[in-house]
C-alpha cells in the first residue's frame, strides 16, 4: 500500500506544462475567481478548482493548489471587508476551531480516495460533491430571489425560527447583530471546513448558512467568510503540501490575476443591493454544478464503471469547459455591469444636484 501511494503521488506531480497559453489561462482563471470571491465572499474555487482540472491537473492537486492560493487572497479580501465593517471577528474566532477540524477530516478522506482509486476516483468524488451541493444551493437561492416580495424570504423566516431555539451557550455577535447558539456556529464551521478541504472552498456553504440559518446580513457573511478562509486555506494547504500535492507555480499564476480581481469585486459590493449579490451567486453556482455534471461520465469511463464512446466523453468534456468558463464570464460581466450602472446613476445624480443647487 505504501508503494502504491508513492506512485500515485508521483502521478499527481506530473502537472500540466506551463506554456505561455497555460500561464495566460491560469492568470485569467485567477482574475475571474478573485472578482467573484471579493463580490460574494466565495466562488473562486467554483471556477479555479474545476478550471485547473480541465487543464489536466488532478482534482486533489487542484484543490490543494487552490487552498494555498486562497490563503493569501483571503488575507487581502478580509482586510478590505474589515475596513468596510463587514467582518464579525468574534463570530469568526468562534467558528475557527470547528473549521480546522472539518478541514482535517476532508484532507484525510480526499487522500484516502486518491490512494485507493487514483486520479479518476479523486476527480469523480470531487465532482459529485460539487454537483450535489451546488445544485441544491443554486435552487434554494433562486427560490429566495423570485419569491413574491410581499412574502418573507427564506432567510428571514428560517432565521427567525432558529433564533427561537435556545440551546446554551447562546452568544451575541455585535457586528452581525444576531444572538445564536454556539452549537449552530460549530456545525456551520465544521461543514465549511470539510468543504474547503474537499473541493477547495467552503464559502458556498458558509456564506449562505450564515445568511439563511443565522440571519446574518449578506455583506457581513461575505466578509466573515473571507476571514475564515485565511485559516482553512493555511491549514488545508499545509496538510496537502506535506504529501507533495501543491504546485507553487500554479499558485503564483493564480495570484497574478486574483489579487486584481479581488479588489474590483470587493469594491463592487458598495455599489449593489443584497439581491444583486445573491443573483450573481446563484448564476455562478448553478453553472458550476452543470459543468461538473458534464465531466462525470468521463471519470466513470476512466474507472471502467461504465462505458461511453470516445466521441461522447470528448463532447461532454468540452461542454463542461464551456459551461464552466461561460458561467464565470457571465458572473464577471454582471458585476462589471452593476458597476457601470452605479457609476452612470451616480453621475446623473451629481449633475442634477449641481443644476438644482442641492
Amino acid at each position: 500500500m505504501a508503494g502504491e501511494t508513492v506512485n500515485l503521488v508521483g502521478e499527481v506531480m506530473k502537472f500540466v506544462d506551463i506554456t505561455p497559453g497555460t500561464a495566460l489561462c491560469m492568470a485569467g482563471l485567477g482574475f475571474m475567481g478573485g472578482m467573484l470571491s471579493g463580490f460574494i465572499g466565495s466562488g473562486g474555487a467554483f471556477i479555479m478548482t474545476p478550471g485547473m482540472m480541465s487543464l489536466g491537473v488532478p482534482g486533489i492537486a487542484a484543490v490543494s493548489t487552490n487552498l494555498a492560493h486562497k490563503f493569501g487572497k483571503a488575507i487581502v479580501g478580509a482586510r478590505k471587508h474589515a475596513k468596510m465593517g463587514n467582518v464579525d471577528a468574534r463570530l469568526g474566532v468562534c467558528m475557527v476551531i470547528f473549521l480546522l477540524l472539518g478541514v482535517q477530516l476532508a484532507v484525510y478522506l480526499n487522500e484516502y480516495i486518491f490512494a485507493t482509486l487514483g486520479k479518476a476516483g479523486s476527480n469523480l468524488y470531487i465532482s459529485i460533491v460539487f454537483v450535489i451541493l451546488l445544485s441544491g444551493l443554486a435552487l434554494f437561492i433562486l427560490r429566495d430571489i423570485f419569491r413574491p416580495q410581499e412574502r418573507k424570504t427564506p432567510s428571514q423566516s428560517l432565521a427567525e425560527k432558529i433564533s427561537r431555539v435556545n440551546i446554551p451557550p447562546m452568544i451575541y455577535f455585535k457586528v452581525a447583530n444576531v444572538r445564536v447558539s454556539l452549537w449552530l456556529v460549530a456545525l456551520i464551521g465544521m461543514a465549511t471546513g470539510w468543504l474547503a478541504g474537499t473541493v477547495g472552498v467552503g464559502g458556498f456553504i458558509g456564506v449562505p448558512a450564515m445568511i439563511y440559518v443565522l440571519g446574518i446580513p449578506t455583506m457581513v457573511a461575505a466578509g466573515t467568510e473571507l476571514f475564515l478562509a485565511i485559516f482553512s486555506g493555511a491549514s488545508g494547504a499545509f496538510q496537502y503540501a506535506l504529501n507533495g500535492f501543491v504546485d507553487i507555480r500554479l499558485v503564483l499564476l493564480l495570484y497574478v490575476g486574483s489579487l486584481v480581481g479581488l479588489q474590483i469585486g470587493a469594491n463592487a459590493t458598495k455599489m449593489v443591493s443584497e439581491l444583486q449579490v445573491k443573483f450573481v451567486m446563484a448564476v455562478v453556482i448553478g453553472m458550476s454544478a452543470v459543468s461538473r455534471g458534464f465531466a462525470i461520465p468521463k471519470y466513470l469511463s476512466d474507472l471502467q464503471v461504465t462505458s461511453f464512446s470516445t466521441g461522447i466523453t470528448s463532447l461532454l468534456d468540452g461542454a463542461a469547459t464551456v459551461t464552466l468558463y461561460g458561467g464565470a464570464g457571465i458572473g464577471v460581466l454582471m458585476i462589471i455591469g452593476y458597476i457601470i450602472r452605479y457609476k452612470r446613476e451616480h453621475r446623473v445624480t451629481a449633475r442634477y444636484s449641481q443644476s438644482t443647487g442641492h
